[in-house]
């Protein structure tokens, strides 16, 4: 839809010049008389022409702008309004790409999550597994037996949902790439592969203006086209000036309609016209009502422009906040690994509870998939701050 757009504004451009390049035609009539007009003038009558006879008239006609500042005016918005459908079409780029970047993330996030929850499982069938055996040898009750089994039961529901999550991120990021259904997509990526370009950009001065962003660019380019707009109309108080040339055949007076035995005659003028407008109310108006434009417009964009700084600020703050939670969940992980391995041996040996020993699993679950999401926050707030920023 863009590029058509854009095809269609270079056409009307081309429209635009081709306005001031020569018009020729071609013409001829042929008229015949079947009762001349009579003029009577006291007690004299004149006939204005004779009955029953043909008149032919062939000729050349040339007619070329020579000052149309109205067409010059026109040209210049043209070129204009085409750097606008350019930038629209840049808007529209900018948009997908972060569907489509935001919508792999949501994938790796989903992948991610699948993969710890199937660790979690399989975490608390194994130890479902050691406490069964230890009930069957007698030296833990019932009750163990059965938390631990409702533990690794409880994990399912999830491990399932956790499967739909992806079969839906796969969906969603086909639909956006273009990409039919039944096409499957693979990706060995996952989310702790970013978690050094999220410490790389902590390190690094990004430009935080809004200097190739799409809409005020867009609001820059429109403004110019109202500026345009008002010299265009201004063009209506200034004359204009073009040139014709005609060239005619013409025989007069015919009796029959044998064109080769016409006697024929030529003529030939240039003639050049000059139209100096001198009053007309509406173009006053148009040229009020475009400044009027003008000001709105310019208030919209001071508008806008502060709710896109403001926009600016929150994804640095939710960038820099989501970078904290990853260093705090990623010690977080590294601390419940160590209390499920603590709670395993406890149990063991006969020191800890079957409740310890799910507790830990399940605060490792929980500090694997926070961890996960901290660093998705991060990438999805640093795709939304490169799309309002106008990087690609």
């Amino acid at each position: 839809m863009a590029a058509e757009e854009i095809a269609l504004k270079k056409v009307a451009s081309k429209e635009a010049w081709q306005s001031l390049l020569p018009e020729a035609s071609l013409n001829g009539s042929l008229d015949h008389t079947i009762k001349a007009a009579e003029m009577k003038l006291n007690d004299m009558s004149f006939k204005m022409g004779q009955d029953g006879t043909n008149t032919a008239n062939a000729g050349l006609s040339i007619n070329l702008p020579l000052f149309a500042p109205a067409v010059y005016r026109a040209m210049s918005m043209t070129k204009t309004d085409i750097e606008l459908a350019v930038e629209k079409s840049r808007a529209s780029e900018l948009d997908l790409i972060n569907q489509v970047t935001k919508a792999y993330y949501q994938l790796m996030l989903a992948q991610d999550s699948y993969e710890v929850l199937q660790g979690s499982y399989k975490l608390a069938e194994d130890n479902f597994n050691v406490v069964n055996a230890k009930y069957q040898q007698g030296a833990v009750s019932e009750f163990d037996k059965i938390s631990a089994e409702v533990q690794m039961r409880s994990i399912k529901p999830n491990v399932i949902s956790a499967a739909n999550a992806v079969t839906l991120a796969k969906l969603q990021l086909k639909v956006l790439m273009g990409i039919t259904a039944d096409v499957d997509i693979k990706t060995d990526d996952n989310l702790t592969n970013y978690e050094s370009m999220l410490f790389a950009n902590q390190l690094k001065e990004e430009d935080m203006s809004l200097e190739n962003n799409t809409t005020m660019k867009q609001f820059e380019l429109n403004m110019k086209l109202l500026e345009k707009n008002v010299k265009s109309l201004k063009t209506n108080f200034m004359p204009t000036l073009s040139m014709s040339f005609s060239y005619q055949y013409q025989s007069l007076y015919n009796p029959n309609i044998n064109f080769f035995d016409y006697t024929w005659s030529n003529s030939s003028s240039l003639m050049f016209n000059l139209s100096i407008p001198l009053y007309r109310a509406s173009n006053f108006t148009k040229v009020k009502s475009a400044r009027i434009q003008m000001r709105q417009l310019d208030w919209n964009r001071i508008d806008t422009e502060r709710k896109l700084n403001m926009q600016v600020v929150s994804y640095r703050n939710n960038m820099t906040a989501s970078s904290e939670q990853v260093v705090s969940n990623k010690e977080n992980v590294m601390q419940a690994e160590k209390a499920v391995q603590i709670a395993g041996k406890r149990y063991e040996v006969g020191k800890g509870t079957v409740l310890e020993l799910n507790s830990s699993q399940v605060s490792l679950t929980q500090a694997q998939l926070t961890y996960n999401q901290s660093i998705y926050d991060y990438l999805v707030a640093k795709a939304d701050l490169d799309q309002v920023l106008g990087k690609q």
